[in-house]
């Protein structure tokens, strides 16, 4: 079975590179259009990191906003994906998470991992991206 693009740039959010140089990113990438990073640590790290920039500069409130804004309705089933990630954290598409909560942000990076890669996350890989903020 071939592994994910995602977890074979130990990126499980599926981030496009960008200006943005992010902590334990490789550079330049071999992808021509997703970060990499030294290992899955860093991945989850940057995924954490950039939901709660959605918070701070975007004002993404609920669960839905924070989907409609990570995977836009142009390039995915945004509806669709808001509904694995809620169904995944077992929350409403009105929840508003705590984006300083380790246990809520685990489990939303873990939720996008697997709507991203189809697999789910190693808890540990997102605890470990956690404790690197």
């Amino acid at each position: 079975m071939a592994v994910s693009r995602g977890l074979r740039n130990n990126n499980p959010g599926n981030i496009r590179l960008s200006a943005t140089l992010w902590q334990g990113e490789v550079r330049p990438s071999q992808d021509k259009s997703f970060c990499q990073f030294k290992n899955m640590a860093y991945g989850y790290r940057a995924l954490i990191k950039l939901l709660q920039n959605y918070r701070r500069l975007y004002h993404c409130r609920t669960i839905a906003d924070f989907i409609q804004r990570w995977a836009p309705p142009s390039e995915n089933n945004t509806s669709g994906y808001i509904t694995r990630v809620c169904r995944e954290m077992q929350v409403p598409e009105s929840y508003v998470p705590d984006v300083d909560d380790m246990a809520t942000m685990c489990a939303f990076a873990s939720a996008i991992s697997l709507v991203e890669n189809g697999k789910l996350a190693v808890m540990a890989d997102v605890e470990s991206g956690w404790n690197l903020l």
